[in-house]
């Protein structure tokens, strides 16, 4: 299964090779103490939060995170 901007952030989270090419870009997303709020979430609902840019997370950042995840996970 591809992830896409419609997979949910805790999917991406709970999977140890995921979260790991997460961590590269974004580092220290997976400990974020608002992590907790947005796993439930799409990547394109939490992409439509102000709270994205100021992770630096925007939609093509969030596309390369998914290319290189789909590239490790199978």
């Amino acid at each position: 299964m591809a992830f896409t901007l419609d997979t949910p952030i805790g999917t991406l989270l709970d999977n140890p090779q995921a979260k790991a090419i997460i961590e590269q870009y974004i580092p220290g997303a997976s400990t974020n103490p608002m992590v907790a709020m947005v796993k439930g979430m799409t990547i394109n609902m939490v992409l439509a939060m102000p709270q994205a840019a100021q992770l630096g997370l925007t939609k093509q950042k969030a596309e390369q995170i998914l290319v290189e995840v789909n590239k490790v996970v199978k």
